[in-house]
């Protein structure tokens, strides 16, 4: 391996996790990263004065232009559209312990609110720890610009956050309860794991069926699950937990294909929301790999 090739892969991680960030999508993070290595490999060197922020750079504007096209599509989505999971393997972006949230499902759904240049201001201030003056010449901005992205961005997520901080250790509790009341479902015990007002979310990208806006309220979810239980009858049904973005999930195997993947928020006792993806071309990725390595079968 040469030395630009080598210098390139020991920033992949860190590009790839701002690329993800930025869009939402592993396929698209890496159709970025190709990209990024081409303009590098074509690139002088000697005329940089820092590498790693001119491959920080190239990296955000072209997520930026990829993540302007995709807000256009998104607009035009069947049904709400939720983040594909980042599968786990040995180029996992870095996720040290202060970042690990800002890979969440939750949290990639929160950055959906913010325009595209507010979204990359934030990101690389706040998550890469950019100063707004590096942040700004990587945008082509004033930092001046910058500090008002910064600060809209910070603003709207604050007000949007979640109610409740969830804990891996409730969630992973909560989401093995939650698998053990599918088994022999009835109102009363799945209720029963619901917070009054909860909120189901589910993305069927208009291929399988999933209900196409937001659930709210435990009794309706609660109700819809029953019917899925029902719809469950006479095939082979397999669930596991696994951890996908940083997060306890759960995964539902149906006669050997993967057709549901949840992530959940909750309080100190109860579901508070539920992130369902359900769009088989979003679940592709997750589903070749194998059952043993996916997570833990819970049956």
């Amino acid at each position: 391996m040469d030395l630009d090739t080598d210098f390139f892969q020991q920033r992949r991680s860190r590009l790839l996790g701002l690329a993800y960030r930025m869009l939402g999508t592993p396929a698209d993070a890496e159709d970025v990263l190709h990209d990024a290595w081409l303009r590098w490999h074509a690139q002088d060197k000697s005329a940089l004065d820092d590498p790693e922020a001119w491959l920080v750079t190239v990296t955000t504007r072209l997520a930026l232009d990829r993540l302007r096209h995709a807000k256009v599509e998104r607009e035009h989505y069947t049904g709400p559209w939720l983040p594909e999971p980042l599968i786990e393997t040995g180029e996992q972006p870095e996720a040290e312990a202060e970042r690990a949230e800002t890979l969440t499902v939750s949290f990639l759904l929160l950055l959906e609110r913010l325009s595209a240049e507010e979204r990359a201001a934030f990101l690389l201030n706040e998550v890469f720890d950019y100063s707004h003056a590096e942040t700004a010449a990587m945008l082509g901005i004033t930092e001046e610009t910058c500090r008002q992205r910064v600060h809209r961005a910070r603003q709207r997520l604050r007000q949007d956050r979640p109610r409740f901080h969830s804990d891996a250790a409730m969630q992973r509790q909560l989401l093995e309860r939650f698998a053990t009341a599918l088994e022999h479902p009835t109102e009363q015990n799945l209720h029963a794991l619901l917070a009054a007002d909860a909120i189901h979310v589910a993305d069927g990208g208009g291929v399988v069926s999933a209900t196409l806006r937001p659930l709210h309220g435990a009794e309706r979810i609660a109700r819809l699950y029953l019917q899925i239980a029902l719809h469950e009858q006479g095939h082979r049904i397999q669930r596991e937990l696994c951890v996908l973005n940083g997060e306890p999930a759960l995964l539902t195997w149906a006669d050997g294909k993967l057709v549901t993947a949840i992530w959940i928020e909750c309080d100190d006792r109860q579901i508070v929301s539920l992130q369902v993806l359900r769009n088989p071309a979003k679940l592709a990725r997750l589903a070749a790999v194998t059952k043993s390595s996916a997570g833990t079968s819970l049956h």
